[in-house]
């Protein structure tokens, strides 16, 4: 029998600098070129360095590390980056999409406070998405949880397929805190999921954006059907580093979230169908042995953070 041929993954596999926090995102930049990322998801968010398109597209030139995204300043502690005014923010985040060559701006859904902003959301977000090739891909979010407490504290819904938009981020330690099935999420996406953070989770209050495979989500499943559908968006690794213990240590967890997804979206693609005469040979009172799954086992604070 020929050997199963490796499937090359069409999606990229992107660093999020978020995922370095509380280092720069400079060193984002840095460290995705020294493991070999495809590139790099930048969250515009304190560091003034992610606000300056000049400054990154430096940093991209000088570390021959593309920008593939840009994630707009939707977080409460970036309320007063890039303006007070949502719409501007969005304007701005697809600017620098535009200038720095990204494909997609990520983007979460109001806050509940935000009464206008979340009524005009939908409409607003197709006649943005109508006016650039850049895709605004919104973002699934979760239940706010206090002890037995539960605050919805999104708008329309954190659930973004209730909606209907051009484009979607599926978000793994989001479907975890939200205590949801990912895959039946990306079910309902369909071909409108335009881009995924991976990373971990298991089903804590706290989004926790643990490496993938560290935690309860079919992150395994989930890249395999990826690679199988001819998803033409981007992988981000955006996983919590905050706790590592030095820079090395850091790293080593990029580096497996890194290969985890690589391996995962390399599924082995299906091999031919034998011939007859191949299959009569096969049909022999040999016993078989049974096709491998191909996924990883599962095992096993992010709370207000630049993701």
């Amino acid at each position: 029998m020929a050997d199963p041929v490796v499937r090359i993954p069409d999606a990229k596999v992107a660093l999020s600098t978020a995922s370095v926090y509380p280092e720069s995102t400079a060193t984002a930049f840095e460290i995705a070129a020294r493991l070999g990322y495809d590139g790099v998801e930048v969250m515009v968010w304190t560091d003034p360095v992610s606000q300056d398109i000049e400054a990154l597209r430096r940093l991209s030139d000088y570390h021959g590390v593309p920008v593939l995204a840009v994630h707009a300043p939707c977080l409460l502690i970036t309320q007063r980056v890039w303006s007070t005014d949502p719409w501007v923010k969005l304007q701005r985040a697809r600017a620098a999409a535009e200038r720095l060559g990204a494909s997609t701006v990520v983007v979460h859904p109001p806050f509940r406070w935000q009464r206008q902003y979340a009524r005009d959301f939908v409409t607003g977000i197709w006649r943005m998405a109508d006016e650039t090739d850049v895709r605004f891909a919104v973002e699934n979010m979760y239940p706010w949880r206090y002890r037995d407490r539960e605050m919805l504290a999104y708008a329309p819904d954190w659930d973004v397929t209730k909606y209907d938009y051009r484009h979607f981020t599926v978000d793994l330690s989001h479907t975890a805190t939200a205590r949801t099935d990912a895959m039946a999420m990306i079910d309902r996406m369909g071909d409108r999921l335009g881009h995924v953070h991976l990373a971990d989770g298991n089903g804590s209050a706290k989004d926790e954006h643990l490496v993938p495979g560290r935690g309860a989500q079919p992150c395994a499943e989930l890249l395999a059907r990826l690679a199988g559908s001819g998803f033409d968006g981007h992988v981000v690794i955006e996983v919590n580093t905050r706790r590592a213990m030095s820079g090395a240590e850091r790293e080593a967890d990029l580096a497996e979230a890194l290969a985890f997804a690589r391996l995962h979206l390399g599924a082995a693609a299906p091999s031919p169908a034998p011939s007859p005469a191949s299959q009569e040979s096969q049909e022999s009172p040999v016993t078989r042995s049974e096709p491998s799954s191909g996924r990883s086992p599962r095992t096993g604070p992010w709370g207000v953070r630049p993701s």
